[in-house]
């Protein structure tokens, strides 16, 4: 339950549209709603201002299923599912409509997929992501899909890799305008460094698991962003595209 939701039910008991049993009723699953295989955490939204979302590696398809229609009608907040295979993308989506809810956006994130559903409403901030190179864009995907269920339209700029340093000093303005930057980058790193030097904006960095050998499969673009000089950079996992979208969110609130 969101407090849109918790903040409705109050003014129909108020007016007496819903009887103070209902609410009781619904208020009783406002903790989190015991599915058996899940505890899903319905006062998420109210405490975090974000609410769960589902990953799709390690579940059943039955049980990412179960979960979205669960999610879907406890709040009038978005519901997200992400790295999904397509047995549990097709699951999902068909328990979502035979419950009557709209279609989901889906956005292929390399062989996976996110899954959005009721994106919030359209938010004023400027985001934007870029991302080091063109193997980069999965992880750029899913941190541009979860940013869009919260109501962000975010500005997108792909291969500003430092290799070819003049192709992010081209978009220097839109880097002096955003109210945030999202940096995808593996090898090396270091194009967060860079960016954090020429933006006032909080920048959030992603190391993705691109590279070769001596990346460590992400590893090194992880410590050289921990270790960088531009002071303040906020720095999540290896490929977690998600994370910086909610760090996007949590700081743009």
């Amino acid at each position: 339950m969101d407090e849109l939701l918790l903040r409705q039910l109050l003014t129909d008991v108020s007016s007496g549209a819903c009887a103070p049993d209902d609410a009781v009723r619904r208020l009783r699953r406002l903790p989190f709603a015991d599915l058996g295989f899940a505890r899903v955490d319905h006062h998420r939204a109210l405490r975090q201002g974000l609410p769960e979302a589902v990953y799709g590696p390690g579940k059943a398809p039955a049980h990412c299923a179960e979960i979205v229609v669960e999610l879907l009608g406890a709040s009038q907040g978005p519901v997200m599912l992400t790295r999904a295979d397509e047995a549990q993308a097709a699951a999902a989506c068909d328990a979502a409509a035979a419950a009557g809810y709209p279609a989901a956006t889906v956005t292929p994130t390399g062989a996976l997929s996110t899954l959005t559903w009721r994106h919030a409403a359209p938010r004023s901030g400027r985001v934007l992501v870029l991302t080091a190179g063109t193997a980069d864009l999965p992880v750029a995907a899913e941190c541009r899909a979860i940013l869009e269920a919260f109501g962000f339209a975010p500005a997108f700029l792909a291969d500003c890799g430092v290799a070819g340093v003049h192709r992010l000093l081209a978009s220097a303005d839109e880097l002096a305008e955003a109210d945030a930057v999202v940096v995808v980058a593996g090898m090396e790193g270091a194009l967060a460094s860079l960016v954090g030097g020429i933006t006032p904006a909080p920048v959030v960095a992603v190391p993705t698991s691109v590279g070769y050998g001596a990346s460590l499969e992400g590893v090194t673009a992880l410590l050289a962003m921990l270790a960088s000089c531009a002071a303040g950079i906020t720095v999540v996992g290896i490929d977690n595209g998600f994370g910086a979208a909610c760090a996007v969110v949590r700081m743009l609130r």
